[in-house]
């Protein structure tokens, strides 16, 4: 029992903070974390690099789907429902990925922007005029480096609706005519699927190297 309530407490905080994030007390969110020892600057890094881990996740997961769509093209016969299943589970776990992932670039943006705030008040209150132009200088390369980024990302998970449109047809397409009649049509789908997918898995690779770029200057 006490294992069981080790492991839920962080989560619980982890629900907890994002709760404060996101219902207007950012400030308190902020300030908890700054007696954990993490700034907006750490909380932005985590926040990518947790973006970054989720399209990996949702790269796979798309890719398996496919895999499954091809396995059906070549069904020779069995039971067609428990393929049905499989691809029905493939597709949820895809569009449960993609909610994530918005999650996940909601909290960039949000952090990101609050950061940048944070950064140029703090350049105001330099009296240093050499201090306060590096610094603003840093600013600028980080903002442009951020700015990459986002468009990566938002590129990435913009590719996935149509993917996930076209899973949920061939889903319901099933669904609807479980017979061998109904996995030749989806065959002739193939080469359309396979090309979006093809788009989305190339968009999340470079929003991943983004991403990388990103966190390997973000402190330097």
């Amino acid at each position: 029992m006490r294992t069981t309530t080790v492991r839920i407490l962080p989560i619980l905080f982890l629900l907890v903070m994002v709760g404060l994030l996101w219902s207007g007390c950012r400030s308190t969110y902020y300030s908890m974390w700054e007696t954990l020892g993490k700034e907006k600057r750490h909380l932005l890094r985590d926040e990518v690099e947790n973006a970054r881990e989720d399209q990996a996740k949702a790269s796979e997961e798309f890719k398996d789907a496919l895999t499954r769509i091809k396995e059906l093209t070549g069904f020779q016969g069995g039971e067609l429902e428990n393929v049905y299943l499989q691809l029905k589970d493939d597709y949820e776990d895809c569009e449960q990925r993609a909610s994530i992932i918005d999650e996940r670039i909601d909290n960039v943006e949000q952090i990101a922007a609050d950061l940048f705030v944070e950064w140029e008040a703090e350049i105001g209150q330099m009296t240093n005029a050499t201090f306060r132009s590096n610094s603003r200088q840093s600013l600028t390369r980080t903002r442009e480096r951020y700015n990459q980024l986002h468009r990566a990302m938002v590129q990435a998970r913009s590719r996935m609706d149509p993917v996930l449109s076209r899973l949920n047809d061939y889903v319901l397409y099933l669904k609807h005519n479980l017979n061998a009649w109904a996995v030749g049509a989806l065959g002739s789908e193939m080469g359309r699927i396979e090309a979006d997918v093809d788009v989305l898995v190339r968009d999340i690779e470079r929003s991943i190297e983004a991403a990388n770029t990103f966190l390997k200057t973000f402190d330097a």
